[in-house]
């Protein structure tokens, strides 16, 4: 039996601008505009992060694929209104990876990560000051849209950049059961308002703590996430197991049900 032909990022290429084609393309694709293709992107970006994380490999070269394919279309539409091409996208990125990694494509050196972070940095501030008109503020250079976890911690890492830091990390709990303390008082006050502010300045500051202790704040949550669905679809089964549904079962038998799938995981590790 013959082996399929293999296909390469040239004839990805072209099947994206077949699918563009005005006349003999894909009508849904012919629509498509970078805002409306944009929440594609992000999800095939997070799909890659689920495969990533269930440990499938076979899920992870397809979903890298999805991703691949977000990148070659949108550099599609940019070809088409005349911005910029793949090419460029593939020449500017190469450029900069050897641009920032002088310790491997030229005369610098580095021993270790953090080596490299600070190597990263400086390669990096260069080629901004390069290409700012001004800059206004240390938080610049932020991009908006950025998950608010992650946001949260690049703008704590530019301002500790610059000195504004805690002294250490235990000033951080300090300041957390302050801020617990305010998040009661607003409870008690039923200020929705105020409610919201505090539980905002709650989650930033834990967020501050996590980067403190170098924990990528959104995916910890991401994890927890997973290990929240985990136990819990475990917990389903168990209700099920015990001949009750979960509409019925008491909160005394959903709690127990929750701690056994704990002490499962907890029993696998061991």
């Amino acid at each position: 039996m013959q082996d399929k032909q293999r296909y390469t990022i040239d004839d990805l290429v072209e099947v994206v601008k077949d699918l563009r084609t005005p006349e003999t393309g894909c009508p849904w694709d012919l629509e498509q505009t970078f805002e409306t293709i944009l929440p594609y992107t992000l999800e095939e970006a997070y799909e890659v992060a689920d495969a990533i994380d269930q440990g499938n490999m076979q899920n992870l070269c397809e979903e890298l694929g999805d991703l691949l394919f977000q990148s070659v279309f949108h550099a599609q539409m940019a070809s088409e209104a005349g911005y910029f091409t793949l090419d460029d996208v593939i020449h500017d990125l190469t450029d900069k990876m050897i641009s920032r990694h002088p310790h491997v494509f030229g005369n610098k050196t580095a021993h270790s990560s953090s080596d490299v972070n600070a190597i990263w940095d400086i390669q990096k501030s260069k080629e901004k000051s390069h290409d700012a008109i001004e800059v206004s503020s240390a938080l610049d250079g932020i991009t908006r849209t950025l998950p608010s976890l992650l946001k949260a911690q690049k703008l704590q890492k530019k301002a500790a950049k610059v000195g504004f830091e805690w002294d250490g990390t235990l000033d951080v709990l300090d300041k957390l059961e302050e801020e617990i303390a305010e998040m009661r008082a607003a409870i008690a006050n039923k200020d929705k308002e105020n409610q919201e502010e505090e539980i905002g300045d709650i989650i930033f500051l834990l967020a501050n703590y996590a980067r403190m202790l170098d924990i990528h704040a959104e995916e910890a949550v991401r994890k927890c996430c997973v290990k929240f669905e985990r136990r819990f679809r475990g917990l389903e089964k168990e209700i099920e197991v015990q001949g009750a549904r979960m509409e019925d079962a008491t909160l005394e038998q959903k709690l127990n049900a929750w701690n056994n799938q704990k002490a499962k995981e907890k029993r696998k590790c061991s």
